[in-house]
């Protein structure tokens, strides 16, 4: 499988930049796992961590639900994998299966999308309970494109450490 990944535009308006670079962030996680074994992409970076790419891509849909659909939309749910809301719960990959993850994955991302779409601007505030704070949408997609570019440095690491492959 080989993901595309479309750059952002150089040039364009506040909202249409924001959604193409976190749209890049995310296909830029996927590449990052595009052609591993299951093995390898729950493969840890080193003992006693539990960070694997599988991990990052489970925390990521948890990231993506929280941030969208229970902060933004207001929604009454869970985290995809853990009822006590513990947020560790995600990283640790080492019985996760590939499907499983991904379509968690691809699942809160179309959410986001959607989410976004729908909202009536950047400006749209909701309270994030677990900050104590409102937020606006603007700040959560500055906040997604941040906990992608962060996450996806740690996913070169250990792309690298598992084939060699750098870049991306």
């Amino acid at each position: 499988m080989t993901t595309e990944r479309i750059s952002p535009p150089l040039i364009g308006g506040e909202r249409e930049m924001l959604r193409s670079f976190l749209d890049f962030h995310r296909a830029t996680l996927a590449m990052k796992c595009d052609g591993l074994s299951e093995e390898d992409l729950r493969r840890r970076s080193m003992p006693p961590s539990t960070l694997s790419l599988l991990g990052l891509v489970r925390h990521m849909a948890e990231v993506e639900r929280t941030w969208f659909r229970r902060v933004i939309n207001g929604e009454d749910i869970p985290l995809v994998w853990s009822d006590e809301g513990d947020y560790q719960v995600a990283y640790d990959a080492s019985g996760a299966k590939r499907s499983e993850a991904f379509d968690a994955w691809q699942t809160e991302v179309q959410h986001a999308r959607r989410i976004e779409r729908e909202a009536e601007s950047l400006d749209v505030v909701r309270h994030n309970a677990r900050w104590g704070e409102d937020v606006s949408l603007r700040l959560v997609m500055l906040h997604l494109i941040h906990e992608y570019a962060r996450h996806n440095g740690h996913a070169d690491f250990l792309r690298e450490g598992i084939d060699g492959t750098t870049g991306a």
